[in-house]
């Protein structure tokens, strides 16, 4: 009488009309795959089964790639439908004064940053009252301030959006907040022939928010928009 366990009737036929319901069962498979590779023994090399196990492991990964493209697509339509809110929000105003001081509350909020700044050059001094009014959004620096701070003092092409990590934030910048900005980006503003720079900036306190080896298109378009919008409320 054979020792090896008999398959129940009722269960051998179920398996015979639906032979997909193995075939479909990854566990199941490898499971078979395997006894059937103990029943050869270890003296036997089973190349289909070599290749079945490569072809499954560039399976995961393709499966990897595949969920890591789709998580990309949407995290990149999410930032701009954001951006285009933050954008919509920012053209709503009818007074400069509100339009500025939206960009440290709505347009931050929307942006989900928890600091956005308005850096102007000029070679007057910021105790005007307009200035001291917007101080939470707005500073005034000297002439040259924009490059030096993009730059750090190195000796490299300004470019328009700078993403940056950081131990804590520049206190000319953000103040009291200062000590809590852990990364930003820095969006330096072309108001047109005869006007000094300007720079808006965002700070964060997560330090994976601004990184240098983000994409920075959806922000030079947001850059963009806020240039000429300016250019508008300065002529």
């Amino acid at each position: 009488m054979s020792s090896k366990p008999k398959i129940d009737d009722a269960l051998r036929e179920k398996i015979i009309a639906q032979p997909d319901v193995i075939l479909d069962d990854q566990d199941l498979m490898q499971a078979l795959i395997a006894a059937n590779e103990r029943a050869m023994g270890g003296n036997i090399v089973d190349l289909r089964g070599i290749a079945m196990e490569r072809l499954e492991s560039r399976f995961d990964r393709l499966e990897d790639t595949h969920r890591s493209v789709i998580a990309a697509a949407y995290e990149n339509l999410a930032g701009t439908n954001q951006v285009h809110r933050a954008i919509l929000r920012m053209l709503d105003p009818m007074e400069f004064e509100v339009f500025l001081r939206d960009l440290g509350g709505p347009v931050a909020d929307t942006l989900r940053v928890d600091c956005m700044k308005l850096v102007l050059e000029s070679v007057q001094n910021d105790d005007e009252p307009a200035v001291q009014r917007l101080g939470d959004v707005l500073s005034v620096a000297e002439p040259g301030f924009i490059a030096d701070y993009l730059t750090q003092g190195r000796n490299i092409p300004l470019r328009q959006v700078t993403l940056r990590q950081m131990h804590e934030g520049a206190p000319e910048i953000y103040g009291d907040k200062a000590g809590w900005i852990r990364s930003e980006a820095c969006l330096k503003l072309d108001f047109g022939t005869g006007r000094l720079p300007g720079m808006l900036v965002m700070g964060s306190e997560d330090p994976h928010q601004f990184t240098p080896q983000q994409g920075t298109d959806l922000l030079a378009f947001f850059a963009g928009v806020f240039e000429r919008s300016m250019r508008r409320w300065l002529s």
